[in-house]
Formats: C-alpha cells, sequence, structure tokens
C-alpha cells in the first residue's frame, strides 16, 4: 500500500494517476476536501480510502507493515494562517519521517522553491545545514517548508535514526491539470483565464516544470531505493515570463498579455528562479523535460480546451 497525503491536491492527484498507471491499486489518501471542488481531482480514481488528517495517527498503526512508501505533498493551501501552514508543512512531516523511520518505510516528501527566497543565495539542493542556512524565504510557506529541510539535515548529519529511502523534492513552478481548485494557480492558467497579476515584467525568468515530469520524477524514486537526498525539480532553464506568454498565445491561438500596474506581492513573482539539476542527474535521473512550449502546448490542448478537464 502507498499513502499520499494532499492525495486530493494539485500534485498529489498528479501523482495518484501515475501510480494507478503503473499498476499500483489501493492508494490511501489523507487529505481535507472542503466544501470546494477539490473532489473532482479524484472522481477518476480508485483510491482505498480517504481519510482526513486527524484518523492518520490510527490509520498507520493499524496499517503496520502493509505501507510501502509515504507521500507527503500535502500542505496548506490558500489563507494566510501561518500555524495551519507549520502544522501541515513542518509538523506533519516530522511525524511521518519519525512514524515511516521508525517502521522502515520509504518516505518522500514535496519540499517547495520558495524555500530560495529572492535568489540571493541561489538555487543549490544543497542538503547540508550551513548552505540551508544561507536561504531565507521570503514566503511562509517556503518556511515552513524550510524548516522541515533543515530538521532533516541536521537528523542525517548527526546519523540519527532515518527512513531506508528518503528524498524531499523542491518543486519550481508547476503547471498542469487539476490545479483549477487553487487560490495562487500556475501561470500559464493565470495567462490562460486572461487574470494575470499585476507588475510582471517581461523580462523576468521563471523555471516552469510540467507537471508530468514532477510525477516522473516521484515515480522514478520509487524504482530507485538508493536514491535518497534532497532535489531540485525543474526543467533547469529559466524562461522568460514573456516567452510564457507568448507559448500560452500559440497554443489558445489567441493574445495574451501581461498586465502592467502594481508591484507583485514579494516573493511570488519577484525574481528570477533556474533551478540547478546536478544532483538529481547525478543520483542518476536522465528523463528529459518538457519545453514551456511543448508541456503548455499539451496543457492546453489536452485539458483548458476542453472546459478545464481533470486528470
Amino acid at each position: 500500500m502507498i499513502l499520499v497525503t494532499g492525495g486530493a491536491g494539485f500534485v498529489g492527484s498528479n501523482l495518484i494517476a501515475g501510480l494507478e498507471a503503473r499498476g499500483h491499486r489501493g492508494i490511501a489518501v489523507c487529505d481535507r476536501l472542503g466544501a470546494g471542488g477539490r473532489w473532482h481531482n479524484l472522481a477518476r480514481r480508485a483510491v482505498g480510502t480517504v481519510l482526513p488528517p486527524e484518523r492518520l495517527n490510527g490509520f498507520l498503526e493499524d496499517a503496520g507493515g502493509a505501507v510501502e512508501a509515504v507521500y507527503h505533498v500535502g500542505l496548506h493551501e490558500g489563507g494566510t494562517d501561518v500555524d495551519r501552514m507549520l502544522e501541515a508543512d513542518y509538523h506533519a512531516a516530522a511525524g511521518l519521517w519519525a512514524w515511516c523511520a521508525a517502521n522502515g518505510v520509504r518516505f518522500f516528501w514535496a519540499s517547495t522553491a520558495e524555500t530560495y527566497g529572492d535568489g540571493g543565495a541561489g538555487f543549490d539542493d544543497d542538503i547540508d545545514e550551513a548552505a540551508l542556512a544561507r536561504l531565507v524565504p521570503s514566503t511562509a510557506r517556503g518556511w515552513a517548508k524550510h524548516l522541515f529541510d533543515r530538521a532533516v539535515a541536521r537528523t542525517v548529519a548527526a546519523g540519527s535514526q532515518r527512513p531506508p529511502q528518503w528524498a524531499g523534492l523542491k518543486l519550481f513552478d508547476v503547471y498542469g491539470p487539476n490545479e483549477y481548485h487553487k487560490d495562487e494557480p500556475s501561470l500559464p492558467l493565470m495567462l490562460w483565464r486572461g487574470a494575470a497579476p499585476p507588475g510582471l515584467d517581461p523580462e523576468t525568468r521563471r523555471d516552469l516544470v510540467w507537471i508530468g515530469d514532477c510525477v516522473a520524477v516521484m515515480l522514478w524514486l520509487l524504482d530507485n531505493p538508493e536514491a535518497s537526498g534532497l532535489f531540485n525539480v525543474g526543467t533547469g532553464t529559466g524562461r522568460r515570463i514573456g516567452e510564457v506568454a507568448a507559448a500560452v498565445a500559440a497554443a489558445a491561438g489567441r493574445e495574451v498579455e501581461i498586465a502592467p500596474g502594481a508591484e507583485p506581492a514579494p516573493g511570488r513573482y519577484g525574481h528570477s528562479t533556474e533551478a540547478r539539476m546536478a544532483r538529481l542527474r547525478r543520483a542518476g535521473y536522465d528523463a528529459r523535460f518538457l519545453s514551456i512550449e511543448d508541456g503548455i502546448g499539451r496543457y492546453v490542448g489536452e485539458y483548458l480546451r476542453r472546459g478545464e478537464s481533470h486528470l
């Protein structure tokens, strides 16, 4: 059995679809569905169970040795309650790490490129505690994720008990199907909807990565139990915001504009990003990442043109 926290969210539901395509059945999902449309992300999936976070500990006690791996991709989506962010992105992750370490279960978690802050310290996924200490996240979510990354770095450096395989994925700007419920969707989706945030500099570069490529990395980890570490997940190439808009326009067959106006919120689109991918490549991952032209073309053609259809 595989457990996916945040399985009704954007990344989690795409991961579950990828696992099912490989023959995994009875996947356990831990998430809150609420009153919105998140349930649509699971409507096509044959999951084994869906449980809220408050029932997770009891589920793990009962499941015992039946759990093969845990993917912790749950995060606090929307809102500004930092205490809730800490609960989802730090405390829950720490509890799952401890359980997996004690029970010999592989553990993978979703970190974020927001841990790099304004990018002034670079985008190197070095898990050394001194290297992580140089990063100053500029968003609360980035900070909460960064706290857990640093806790793992200290645990590993001290030689303390850890899961038999562990990997944190610093996801860059991910886009693709099943993100429609998010308060802050990807730039390609905002441009498609004609509601891109104001103040974007067309010359700013962002590393946008297709969700299918992120899922491919997650599945590769399952196939390669010797690969542990903290890894960036991006294309390795920052593309100008103007190029992103042009890719959406080409796929949509209509003009797409970047709205002028006030400066964007700090930490959201205020700096260029470009993932350093050397560590993931050295670990053995050699698949190609889609360009924005190919990825956005697929997104628009297979999903957005069909009324923002779900995977």
